[in-house]
C-alpha cells in the first residue's frame, strides 16, 4: 500500500483521508472526528442514541464533502416521525462542520427505527456559485449507512457504500465509491472488483472505525491490494452564523413586529441553535432596518 502523505498534524485526529485502488476504478475515503464531535456535543446535551446518530451523520457529511468539485457546502437532513424530528449535518468544501438534532430533547431510545422512524433523507448541495441541488429518499434499513446506500442506489449510476460509527466522543466512517470505467472496461470484471472491496469492508466492526488510524484500517482490509493513500484533509467545527445574518433575518420579519418586540422586552436577542451564540440588539442597533423606506415603484 502506497502512502503519499506529505503533511500530518499529530495534534488532531479530525481529518479525512482519501485513497484510490491502483488497479480498479474505485475510490474511498475514511474519516475520524474527535474534537469536532466533542465541540458539537458540548453545545447540546443529547441522549446517547441521539448523539450516536448525529455523529454518524457528521461523519457521512464529511465523507460526501469529498464528492464536491467546487466551493460550497453539503447538507444532510434526516426528517422523521420518530423521537428525532430533524437530524442535520453540514460540511463545507473547506472542511467546516456543524450539526444539530432538533426537537430531540425527550428522545431516550437507542433503536434506529424508534429514533428515525417513518422518515426521509435529503442530500443538498449548495455551491457558492451555480444551482442548488437536492435529492430525497425514504430512510431505509436499520441504520443511516444503509439509508445512504439506498439513496445512491436510487439516484446515482455508480456504486457507493458507507460504514459509519460513533461513540461517546468520537465518530468515524468509511466510504467506497465506483469511478467511471478507465482502468477496467469489462463490466463483469468491474463488478467482481467492486464486490471484492465491499466484502472486505463488510468485515469492519464499529470499534475499528473509531480506534484504528486510516493506515492501519486500510492495511487490515486491503494489504493484498495496491492502494494509494493521500494526504489528510483537516476538518473543524465552525458555525456560519454571524451578526450580519441575524440582522438580515430580523429585517425579514417586518418593522411592526420589531417595534412590538422592542416595546415589550427593550431589546431583541437571537440565539444560534448550532453554537449557542447569542446576538443582542437594542433599538439603536436596528436603525437601518426601522428607518428604511420602501423604494418607489417605477412605471
Amino acid at each position: 500500500m502506497d502512502d503519499t502523505t506529505d503533511i500530518t498534524d499529530p495534534t488532531t485526529t479530525d481529518r479525512a483521508r482519501r485513497f484510490l485502488f491502483e488497479q480498479a476504478d474505485i475510490r474511498g475515503e475514511s474519516v475520524q472526528l474527535d474534537a469536532v464531535f466533542s465541540d458539537i456535543l458540548a453545545v447540546h446535551q443529547y441522549a446517547p442514541g441521539v448523539s450516536r446518530l448525529l455523529g454518524e451523520l457528521l461523519a457521512a457529511a464529511v465523507l460526501l464533502r469529498g464528492t464536491l468539485k467546487f466551493e460550497g457546502k453539503l447538507v444532510l437532513q434526516a426528517r422523521s416521525e420518530g423521537q428525532i424530528p430533524l437530524l442535520m449535518a453540514e460540511c463545507s468544501s473547506a472542511g467546516e462542520v456543524r450539526g444539530i438534532a432538533r426537537g430531540a430533547d425527550l428522545a431516550t431510545a437507542n433503536d434506529f427505527g424508534q429514533l428515525l422512524g417513518k422518515g426521509s433523507l435529503a442530500i443538498t448541495v449548495e455551491p457558492q456559485r451555480g444551482q442548488r441541488y437536492q435529492g430525497i429518499v425514504p430512510l431505509a434499513g436499520d441504520s443511516l449507512a444503509h439509508s445512504l446506500d439506498a439513496y445512491f442506489r436510487q439516484s446515482e449510476q455508480l456504486g457507493t457504500r458507507f460504514w459509519l460509527a460513533a461513540g461517546e466522543r468520537r465518530a468515524g466512517g468509511l466510504l467506497l465509491q465506483q469511478l467511471p470505467a478507465q482502468l477496467t472496461t469489462d463490466p463483469a470484471v468491474r463488478e467482481q472488483q467492486w464486490e471484492h472491496v465491499c466484502a472486505l469492508a463488510a468485515t469492519i466492526e464499529p470499534p475499528d472505525l473509531l480506534e484504528l488510524g486510516p493506515e492501519e484500517l486500510l492495511y487490515r482490509l486491503y494489504h493484498e491490494d495496491s492502494v494509494r493513500l493521500f494526504a489528510p484533509s483537516p476538518v473543524a467545527f465552525h458555525c456560519s452564523c454571524s451578526r450580519e445574518r441575524t440582522l438580515r433575518a430580523l429585517s425579514a420579519i417586518g418593522k411592526a413586529e420589531i417595534e412590538s418586540l422592542l416595546r415589550e422586552m427593550g431589546c431583541i436577542t437571537m440565539d444560534c441553535e448550532f453554537c449557542n451564540q447569542q446576538y443582542r440588539y437594542l433599538r439603536e442597533d436596528l436603525t437601518d432596518i426601522l428607518d428604511s423606506r420602501p423604494r418607489p415603484v417605477l412605471h
